[in-house]
Formats: structure tokens, C-alpha cells, sequence
């Protein structure tokens, strides 16, 4: 049996092949882009790992009657056409919790950092000045409210981190049954409450037709004034045009972000311009810890699954 990377933007893929090697199984690599998967080098793999590269009905189809699993590289498979792939009885594993503590942390850090107004003063340091008031304003954590919108494993995280640091700390889940006030020690708050009364809003939900562009200028202009928006999530969930306009006439304090609608970010975006903007290269995910974790973690589920063994991060089963 072969397995394929069709894509990775990683310096190394010496995990993963040290792992189908391990097993046996013939490994591939291709480093590809978006489209890898209509590549003909990829034609007989019994099993994909991807990063970027979307896997379409059309590449599935190009690729049976061999493709059997497709394994997603991280948490989020908005690049694989998951019905398409469970008519033609494709699995489709990924990895959730690899990195659930690393976002978390970036959420936290750059949470603080905007809050703090961290860039603002390095600039004054490295310049030789202080200027408060071109810094402010600066709260401190205990009288802020942090809300986190969704409550999956990296919202949980990050709403104990969050309350660790003192915040007073809220989420807001559609899981949560109507009438839900608490949940784990924290306040349970609405969509509206949540923008309304938030000092600090960290997304933590996937990227699909109902969350995309969630926060836009309707959302902004429901949140609390001086807010400050982070997100490690997915960059669509947020209209980055929509935020900069917040951000530009002061509805919002500040923002930061590890991901993008558009990655990289273009040289010269109106987001680049702003002073309390702090921009990650969508590296929320990386630790030492967790980068090993993923990749091996990647390469073992799909074969896993082609071996016919347990696998606990299936997306998409096998059909009966």
C-alpha cells in the first residue's frame, strides 16, 4: 500500500516518512499545491495526506478505485468535500486535539499583547521615548470581560487560561441547551450578549456556511465599544474588510489575528496598517510539542485506518 503527501509547507516531512516506514507502507511525497491531488504522480496511492490541497469529487474520482482515506493535517477539512467523499466511501481522518493547548496559548498571547498594548510600547523602548497616552487606553485584566465563542477543546483551553489570568471569563456555544447559565464554572452568555459585553472576544468555532463572515459589520457595530477581536480560528469567519472598518473609525480597540481570509497576507493590506493590529502567519498551531504530534499523528491515522486497525479521529467512516 502507498501513501502520499500531496502538499506541506513544513521543512521536513522525515516524521511522517519515518512512520510509514515503520509500518511498511510505501511512502510518497510530492509538495504540490491546491490542485496536487489531480496530479498523476498521485494516481495509485491508497491513502492521501494533505494540507492545502483540495480533494474535490473530481480528484476522488481521478484517484479511485485506489483512494481509500484521506488524512487532513490539524483540526479543520473545509478542503475535502466531506459528502462526496462518504458517497464514495472515502474515510477522512484528522487530528483535533494535536494542538489544543499551543492555540490556546496563541490566543492568550495575543489577547494580552493587544490588551496590553505590547507593539506600542516596544516601539517606544526601541526608539528611546514613552508615551503613555499614544498607548492607551490599557486596562487591567480582573475588571475585563474575555468572552470565547465556542466551547470545543481549544475554546475550553482558552477560556481557563483566560480565567487563570485573572478575566472574567463568559462563552457562548450553540451546543449549549436553551436555558444554559454556567457551564464548568463559567457564565454561559447569547451570541448578542457575548459582542455586547465583551471586553475581549476569542473565536474558537470552524469555518463553515453558517460561520462565515460571522463577524461582520453588523456583528462589530453589536459589539462593545473599545473591544478587542482575536481569532486563531479561521480567517472567514471574520470579513477582514468589515474589521478594518471597525478598526479604523474606533469601534474597536484592537485585534489579533493568526489567520486570514486571504494567507499570506498581501503586502500593503489595510490590515498591515493598523497600530493595534497584531498579525500571526497563521503559526497558532506550532510548538515543539504539539508539531510533532501532528505530524506523526497525520501519517499513523490514515494508516490506521488502510491496515483496518482503531482509529478515535474519523470524520467520515468507511460506508457498511
Amino acid at each position: 500500500m502507498r501513501v502520499t503527501i500531496t502538499d506541506l509547507d513544513h521543512d521536513s516531512w522525515a516524521i511522517e516518512q519515518s512512520v510509514a516506514e515503520a509500518e511498511g507502507v510505501e511512502f510518497g511525497f510530492l509538495g504540490g499545491g491546491k490542485d496536487a491531488g489531480l496530479d498523476p504522480r498521485v494516481k495509485g496511492s491508497d491513502g492521501l495526506v494533505v494540507q492545502y490541497a483540495e480533494i474535490s469529487a473530481e480528484v476522488m474520482d481521478f484517484l479511485l478505485p485506489e483512494l481509500k482515506v484521506v488524512g487532513r493535517y490539524g483540526v479543520g477539512v473545509d478542503t475535502i468535500d466531506l459528502d462526496a467523499a462518504e458517497e464514495r466511501g472515502i474515510v477522512v481522518v484528522n487530528v483535533p486535539d494535536y494542538g489544543t493547548q499551543s492555540v490556546a496559548d496563541q490566543a492568550i498571547a495575543l489577547a494580552v499583547s493587544v490588551a496590553r498594548n505590547l507593539p506600542a510600547f516596544d516601539r517606544q523602548a526601541r526608539s528611546a521615548t514613552l508615551n503613555l497616552n499614544a498607548a492607551a487606553p490599557i486596562h487591567q485584566f480582573v475588571d475585563q470581560t474575555f468572552g470565547v465563542l465556542g466551547f470545543g477543546r481549544i475554546g475550553r483551553a482558552c477560556a481557563e487560561k483566560a480565567r487563570g489570568l485573572g478575566f472574567q471569563t463568559q462563552v457562548c456555544d450553540i451546543i449549549f441547551p436553551d436555558g444554559t447559565t454556567e457551564v464548568d464554572g463559567f457564565k454561559v452568555a447569547s451570541h448578542d450578549e457575548l459582542l455586547a459585553t465583551s471586553d475581549i472576544i476569542s473565536i474558537h468555532v470552524p469555518l463553515t456556511s453558517s460561520t462565515k463572515h460571522f463577524f461582520d459589520d453588523d456583528a462589530f457595530a453589536k459589539m462593545k465599544p473599545g473591544a478587542i477581536l482575536v481569532n486563531t480560528a479561521r480567517g472567514g469567519v471574520v470579513d477582514t474588510d468589515a474589521l478594518v472598518r471597525a478598526l479604523q473609525s474606533g469601534r474597536l480597540r484592537g485585534a489579533g489575528l493568526d489567520v486570514m481570509e486571504t494567507e499570506p497576507v498581501p503586502a500593503g493590506a489595510p490590515i498591515t496598517q493598523l497600530d493595534r493590529v497584531i498579525l500571526a502567519p497563521h503559526t497558532g498551531f506550532y510548538s515543539e510539542e504539539s508539531y510533532y504530534q501532528l505530524k506523526r499523528r497525520t501519517m499513523q491515522n490514515v494508516i490506521d485506518v488502510l491496515k483496518g486497525r482503531e482509529c478515535h479521529n474519523i470524520v467520515v467512516p468507511r460506508k457498511q
